[in-house]
């Protein structure tokens, strides 16, 4: 965690200088209205999941100041490390009680906060689920997010092409498969959207799960924890590729994958060449890594524009305007979410310093 207060601080100056900007509004009638709007100085909630990822720790920080900036007063708050569902609900729950007109949600486990939700609505608040969706629940206005399938599509063609371009000598590849925590709804919209790439390259031979291993239940990792990725790791290898090349393997996240880079090298499987291990969030742990080739792929989900979109949203539903959105792709269970869904982009090597281009402290990685 010694390089995300950098990261934090290089980049919420950045963002901050962009939130002021305008979206487009939606004319496509899905959206939740705003009702009659609120005063500027009035409260707004921001309830995030424990900071097991770079992009938690700096989302927490760029809301405080851009809500502050926008006129309002922000109360953020970070779920504890352990029994983080329930604290998350307390701490849902005390922000409504402090009279929050608006609450975001990054949540710890979306299918726990329903109570909360309705609350919130019976208070008269409006809920934006962030990032994460808030699921078998009608009392959850508006969704915003990355295209998460996206996401996983991305992460599955990268490891594809990454291990033609490493084993060009290669007919079949040998992988493994990881997934993230059970309690996060995205968890299986990315594998599902990596999936939709991959299956068909596992039913037809040329890529062979040497584990067995391709169900989500056991690919997950709990919590997004890195020890429990190496711990998994660490274990399918011994049990499997003693005499086996190892090839690739799809990671969720960054995080999980220099865990599962960390595990390859101690096991000495990163020579004569590494396996290819795909990630997201761009960490700027993992930058230099990408940079070595020793994980070959990240996602930029840039955390500036996801909160800059979420306060627009915010700012709308002040003014008692319907905020933007752009999909109706995303049911919770109950209903339809209006959504704004953000495009994805996959980075290796090749594009890393175009894509950080306007991030100061990545794009310094990538030189």
């Amino acid at each position: 965690m010694r390089k995300i207060a950098i990261t934090t601080v290089a980049i919420a100056g950045v963002a901050l200088m962009a939130l002021s900007g305008c979206s487009t509004r939606d004319t496509s009638g899905t959206g939740t209205a705003g009702a009659a709007g609120f005063k500027a100085g009035s409260t707004i909630g921001v309830a995030l999941p424990d900071k097991t990822s770079e992009n938690w720790v700096l989302a927490g920080q760029l809301f405080t100041d851009a809500i502050a900036k926008a006129g309002y007063k922000a109360d953020v708050q970070y779920a504890p490390a352990t029994n983080t569902a329930a604290e998350q609900a307390n701490q849902v729950s005390s922000m409504i009680t402090k009279g929050a007109k608006v609450v975001v949600i990054g949540a710890k486990d979306g299918k726990q906060l329903g109570p909360q939700a309705k609350a919130a609505h019976d208070a008269g608040a409006k809920v934006i689920a962030y990032d994460r969706l808030i699921e078998n629940t009608k009392n959850v206005d508006y969704y915003v997010a990355y295209d998460n399938e996206k996401v996983g599509e991305l992460q599955g063609q990268a490891l594809l092409d990454g291990m033609k371009a490493r084993f060009p000598d290669a007919k079949t590849y040998n992988i493994e498969l990881f997934s993230g925590s059970s309690d996060d709804a995205n968890a299986p919209v990315f594998f599902n959207g990596a999936m939709k790439v991959l299956q068909p390259k596992i039913k037809d031979g040329t890529l062979k799960v040497v584990s067995g291993q391709t169900d989500i239940k056991q690919t997950a990792t709990a919590g997004w924890l890195a020890q429990n990725a190496q711990t998994r790791m660490d274990t399918l290898l011994a049990g499997n590729y003693a005499n086996t090349v190892l090839n690739g393997v799809l990671s969720p996240n960054d995080t999980l994958g220099r865990a599962i880079i960390t595990s390859i090298k101690n096991a000495g499987k990163a020579t004569p060449t590494m396996p290819v291990v795909t990630g997201q969030d761009s960490e700027a742990a993992s930058i230099p890594l990408i940079m070595t080739g020793e994980q070959y792929s990240t996602i930029n989900k840039d955390t500036t524009k996801l909160v800059e979109h979420t306060v627009q949203m915010i700012k709308d539903l002040a003014a008692g305007k319907t905020p933007a959105t752009n999909s109706t792709a995303y049911n919770n269970g109950v209903k339809i979410v209006p959504t704004y869904l953000l495009p994805p982009e996959l980075v290796t090597k090749d594009n890393a310093a175009a894509s950080y281009k306007n991030n100061q402290t990545l794009e310094a990685l990538t030189k």
